[in-house]
């Protein structure tokens, strides 16, 4: 993320005339933390996964360090510590923070009492268990040696034993040991998370005043993150950026600015299905010797192959030069032979014809993986509105706890090791993404269509809190055949 942060800087410099570095990232924007309790933060480093965005309504980050608390607390480690929910409860004020005395205040105060990074179990086990600075090292060791089951045990009977010879509890020994062994199933140094909240906040920063610069960027430094650049041109589109499709007098290999009534994002050649950098460069060196005016020129100047041409074309690439996709394609074919009877009369041309709304939005999935005319769920809105099926807008006005259905291709699905074997799976439709949660027996029932459809229908209860919004799925439908032609790929991680 940090090569994709600098990038920005370089295109605000570029297009806005403002240096900018992380030193000089204005601190602390108000605009922004509201920005970011929204859970507005698609392609935003460290806190755009689904379990992030869930938590950041809840724990409303306002300051930098709750940043480093955010990106430190959604780890298998604070959540198999069981350190979570108090953590929140105490933040939200429904629970009071108390330490036995002045020494674990030292230690757990910034945290509101609950162990959250690394250094801070470290430092327990010394005033609280009587643990040499050797022996906490062996520590830090085994909480390191997280893969490795059962080594963090080893420290048990020392650390409650050095608690009870402290005057602490029995109880609250066991409750300190559960929340350091949960470390180690992967917990976070502080150092870490504190240079990755610089990063969180910065990239926040940047998305919230530049959001062309920051979806162009961010695309420019793909494959990373859990978003395609197909819902990162939605996300940026849903900001009031405009986007224009790629073409042959414009692009260049990465996306770029063009002023329109504001900066818009040009989509660049990397967008491209299959066309090569090397050809994509070999387009741009020809198109600064003088604008390309025909087809026919564009043909003669760039001796591209039938190949490239036709790739070209079927990306929409000739607008400008005002062929249509069909039209172009048509004449990137090789030439037929001519007839061996001199005396036929060629054949009058028929005229090709238009292609649909929903051929072209094939077409542009085909060749970019995203349109920027209609989302593919468009075209089938009047049959899912039949069975009141809910769009994603409709989601967040519908009442909580009814039954409903929702429909969308499938973005990602997600199954963490601390789920206890839920998959989250995110669909997206005209209006938006939309959140679904599966348990183990839905997902085994609809083992099938749950794991390879690339769209589905979903019939659950719907379940909205902070405004976090999920449908608990208990039935899956495939949609694939209905959508096939889009051939979209969902991201997972499992």
């Amino acid at each position: 993320m940090l090569s994709a942060i600098r990038k920005c800087f370089d295109m605000v410099k570029k297009h806005y005339n403002r240096p900018l570095s992380l030193a000089t990232v204005p601190a602390e924007d108000p605009l922004v933390y509201e920005m970011i309790c929204q859970a507005d933060t698609i392609g935003v480093f460290q806190i755009e996964s689904r379990a992030q965005m869930s938590m950041l309504p809840r724990l409303k980050p306002r300051t930098w360090y709750d940043l480093v608390i955010e990106v430190a607390i959604v780890r298998p480690g604070p959540i198999q510590g069981g350190m979570v929910h108090p953590y929140l409860r105490r933040r939200c004020g429904e629970e009071p923070v108390t330490y036995p005395n002045d020494k674990i205040k030292a230690v757990l105060g910034k945290t509101l009492g609950v162990p959250i990074f690394q250094e801070q179990a470290m430092k327990l086990a010394v005033v609280a268990a009587g643990f040499t600075p050797g022996e906490a090292d062996q520590l830090r060791r085994a909480m390191g040696a997280w893969r490795k089951s059962g080594i963090i045990d080893k420290f048990h009977a020392k650390l409650t034993q050095g608690m009870l010879d402290n005057g602490y509890t029995s109880e609250f020994a066991e409750q300190l040991f559960n929340q350091i062994r949960g470390f180690g199933e992967y917990g976070f140094p502080e150092s870490h998370s504190a240079s990755f909240a610089l990063l969180v906040y910065a990239s926040c920063w940047l998305k919230y005043h530049y959001p062309a610069v920051f979806a162009a960027c961010v695309i420019n430094s793909q494959p990373m993150g859990f978003y395609a650049p197909a819902q990162l041109i939605s996300d940026a589109r849903q900001h009031g950026v405009d986007v224009l499709q790629a073409d042959v007098n414009a692009s260049e290999w990465d996306c770029t600015l063009e002023m329109r009534d504001g900066w818009a994002i040009r989509l660049g050649w990397r967008m491209v299905k299959g066309l090569s950098e090397t050809i994509a460069n070999q387009l741009v060196a020809c198109r600064n010797k003088g604008r390309f005016t025909s087809y026919d020129e564009f043909i003669r100047r760039t001796q591209f192959s039938s190949a490239v041409l036709a790739l070209l074309s079927d990306a929409d690439a000739f607008r400008s030069l005002t062929e249509s996709r069909r039209t172009a394609f048509w004449k990137s074919l090789p030439a037929q032979e001519e007839s061996i009877f001199e005396t036929e009369a060629p054949e009058p041309k028929a005229p090709l014809p238009v292609m649909t709304p929903q051929q072209q939005v094939i077409a542009d999935y085909r060749t970019t993986g995203l349109s920027l005319r209609q989302h593919p769920m468009a075209f089938i809105r009047g049959d899912l509105s039949k069975r009141r099926v809910l769009c994603a807008e409709q989601l967040k006005t519908a009442e909580p706890d009814r039954r409903c259905q929702v429909a969308g291709l499938v973005l990602m699905r997600q199954r963490p090791s601390t789920a206890k074997g839920i998959t989250f799976v995110t669909l997206e439709d005209e209006t938006g993404p939309m959140n679904l949660i599966v348990r183990v027996d839905v997902w085994e029932r609809f083992h099938r269509v749950a794991r390879q459809a690339t769209a589905m229908l979903v019939t659950g209860t719907l379940q909205s809190k902070d405004g976090i919004i999920h449908v608990l799925a208990d039935r899956i439908e495939d949609l694939t055949e209905l959508l096939a032609e889009v051939g979209n790929r969902s991201r997972d991680f499992r």
